[in-house]
């Protein structure tokens, strides 16, 4: 069992799958005015980085970091095949997706999430990430947390 992330396409079967699980996940913990999931299209355009991991040859997790233009990026689509949870994948995607950051420069890595997701809170905090109010075109939501991390 070797973990792997790298840069891949969006759009491709083990992903799809993976981004379905997600939607599923989203739409049983929250209504749809308070899930702002971004669709495959928009993780092909060429201000985002996709990040795929891999257990040996088996797609297991993804996140997109996108580039916003005012030094800043989001991170969108962590997801964790709920199988491969424990390996540490979010933590493998999370440190690749924050060495691209770095390489890139931007100032800020900020997120949304859910309040009901207390394991990536966990995850975005240990990260560093702290509490902002709502960023970009969000707006206010009681059921969003926002976050950011600066970066050097």
């Amino acid at each position: 069992m070797s973990i792997t992330i790298a840069l891949e396409p969006p759009r491709q079967e083990g992903v799809l799958r993976l981004l379905d699980m997600s939607d599923i996940y989203a739409q049983s913990l929250y209504p749809p005015e308070s899930n702002h999931l971004v669709d495959v299209s928009t993780l092909e355009k060429p201000t985002v980085n996709f990040f795929v991991a891999r257990n040996d040859s088996a797609i297991v997790g993804c996140c997109a970091l996108v580039e916003v233009g005012d030094g800043t990026a989001e991170i969108k689509r962590m997801f964790v095949d709920p199988a491969a949870r424990g390996l540490k994948v979010a933590s493998k995607l999370m440190n690749a997706l924050e060495a691209a950051a770095a390489e890139k420069k931007l100032r800020a890595v900020r997120l949304e999430t859910g309040i009901y997701q207390p394991e990536a809170i966990a995850l975005y905090r240990k990260y560093g990430y702290v509490e902002i109010g709502p960023f970009g075109g969000y707006l206010p939501d009681p059921l969003s947390l926002f976050m950011e991390k600066r970066l050097a």
